[in-house]
């Protein structure tokens, strides 16, 4: 699959002080970003998994990044490096956590009992696009998405890497 693109972060705040005569104003703008072309070396990728899904009240899923999510022309995706992940909690009132769970994929936290909460209306974002976060087959694949107790809750996730 030939994939290339930009991905990156937009942060844009503005804040000001009003002093006696004057007003101190701070803008700060930060867009980091990384340039993608196709293949499956540095700032490459071949694989892209994306979808909007849903989770049923206190309920959790583990996505298999080495052979059961397909992509959007119907294949089979099988991830041998995560170099990109997007997820974003659309939920006003629910957390997600994100992790754990049997043959865990853990190569972008410290350890497998690591997780890391999305909370409501926020995102996790992880780019790297050198040597990217290695996924191992039957052992080391999945990626865990929990939802808490309350209510369903929609995410978006986007995947993108490669098969080598």
């Amino acid at each position: 699959m030939n994939i290339s693109g930009l991905i990156g972060a937009v942060l844009n705040l503005a804040t000001n002080k009003a002093n006696d005569l004057s007003i101190t104003k701070d803008d700060l703008i930060l867009t980091p970003q990384e340039t993608f072309t196709p293949g499956t070396g540095n700032n490459q990728l071949d694989k892209l998994f994306h979808d909007l899904r849903t989770l049923a009240d206190g309920a959790n899923e583990s996505l298999d990044l080495a052979g059961s999510l397909v992509d959007m022309f119907g294949a089979t995706i099988t991830f041998v490096k995560i170099k990109a992940m997007l997820i974003r909690n659309l939920s006003a009132t629910q957390t997600l956590t994100i992790g754990g769970g049997s043959n865990p994929f853990i190569n972008w936290v410290a350890d497998a009992t690591d997780m890391v909460k999305i909370p409501p209306n926020g995102m996790l974002l992880l780019v790297a696009p050198l040597a990217g976060y290695g996924v191992t087959t039957g052992t080391g694949d999945i990626l865990k998405v929990a939802n808490s107790a309350g209510a369903a809750c929609d995410y978006q996730i986007a995947l993108a890497g490669t098969s080598a």
